[in-house]
């Protein structure tokens, strides 16, 4: 008898849920946002862990018995593929990391050309002020200057609220929000990230933001618009309203983050200031409402050619991740992060955490590639309707392809 559509999505949110129980107690971090039934997610907590192998094998049959048409079949296809093969690695395979970054995201993974970095750089070098030092002194001069007060992270909850009713107000020209959206900020005192935006479901949200770690004013619009919107808040938020309420499509409970979906979303946050702030829009705008009042003089320097040089050399962490997977020594991988990455030593300490463990590795891939991918695809005439695809429909890297993008 055919399986039916409710019984399909309910053994993939099982699979889901078993992977995600396994990759939490063998590399430290949960992979998996779930919305779907409790009694699911306790089942699945109160079992006894199931062999690796056997959900690899689950996956299998997720592949073969697909209730569904395309295009909703391609898309969930693929991201059972990636449940198998973080399965298949659980279990003991250990695939080379490109072939592993190609079944998991959907992309392929090539070195990044030095040539590249070295145009990022140059790009950094024209936009910093002038000064004495290296471009990393620089760089990181830059970043002191624009950075919030030391004591004052109280200030942020404020700053941060300022920034989401802007942001949003942009976003809803490109699709409409809901009035009753909620979206709050907190500031933790130590994180292993700088800010992360959570949707808790329904209409309320939350931006976290490390309030261990210095804050770069500069940078406020870019991470707000990443982590909230038209990035993850708001694609969140819109493929609930859009998928599940809209067209019951309950497959969208379960949003696996080692999939071919996450490598877009990485890519929409790191676009996503450049979407709602064309050319000095969102240097003009910090200006007026947040760094005069905190002292901060302008010093010549172009926040967007920063910015966008900064996404560049996301494809600097995409290569350490390739070193290290090839067994370079951990001076090596520290060095290339230095020289091209123009990371100072905290920095390499906490980048070197992520290129050398194979789910977060999997995790940097998305950022540059995903970045990369978007850019030429979002430079369309279309482009707004292009951003309201991203943020209300299940899209993959190959469908970009497909529409042009080099």
């Amino acid at each position: 008898m055919a399986v039916t559509e409710r019984q399909w999505v309910r053994d993939y949110a099982m699979l889901a849920l078993r992977v995600n129980r396994r990759v939490v107690g063998t590399d430290g971090g949960t992979v998996l946002i779930y919305r779907g039934p409790d009694e699911w997610r306790n089942a699945a907590e109160a079992e006894e862990p199931p062999a690796a192998g056997r959900l690899a094998d689950d996956a299998e049959r997720l592949l073969d018995e697909l209730p569904f048409a395309p295009p909703r079949a391609r898309y969930l296809a693929a991201q059972v593929r990636a449940l198998r093969a973080v399965a298949r690695r659980l279990a003991g395979e250990e695939p080379p990391l490109r072939r592993y970054a190609r079944e998991c995201l959907g992309v392929e993974v090539e070195w990044v050309p030095e040539e590249l970095f070295e145009a990022a750089h140059a790009r950094l070098d024209a936009a910093l002020p002038g000064a004495a030092g290296t471009l990393a002194e620089r760089l990181h001069a830059w970043q002191a200057r624009h950075r919030l007060a030391p004591g004052a992270a109280g200030r942020l909850p404020e700053l941060v609220g300022r920034a989401v009713a802007e942001t949003r107000a942009r976003t809803s020209a490109i699709v409409p929000l809901p009035a009753d959206e909620v979206v709050d900020c907190e500031v933790l005192p130590r994180a292993h990230f700088l800010a992360a935006g959570h949707h808790r479901g329904g209409r309320r949200s939350t931006i976290f933001v490390n309030g261990g770690l210095p804050f770069n004013l500069a940078d406020l619009l870019y991470v707000v618009a990443h982590e909230g919107h038209p990035g993850h808040i708001a694609e969140s938020l819109l493929k609930e309203i859009h998928l599940l309420d809209g067209q019951g499509r309950t497959d969208h409970w379960v949003r696996f983050m080692l999939s071919p979906s996450f490598v877009l979303s990485e890519g929409l946050g790191l676009h996503a200031q450049g979407i709602l702030f064309p050319g000095d829009e969102a240097q003009s705008w910090l200006a007026r409402n947040v760094l005069a009042e905190q002292g901060v003089r302008p010093d010549g320097s172009d926040f967007a050619e920063i910015h966008a040089a900064r996404n560049a050399l996301w494809g600097v962490w995409a290569n350490a991740a390739l070193l290290a997977a090839r067994g370079r020594p951990e001076r090596e991988v520290a060095g290339y992060l230095s020289r091209w990455g123009l990371l100072d030593e905290a920095e390499v300490g906490a980048a070197l955490t992520s290129v050398g463990a194979p789910g977060m590795s999997l995790y940097v891939f998305g950022y540059y590639h995903g970045w990369r991918l978007l850019g030429p695809w979002l430079d369309a005439p279309d482009r707004s309707a292009r951003v309201r695809r991203l943020l209300t429909e299940q899209l993959l890297p190959a469908d970009l392809r497909e529409d042009g993008a080099h």
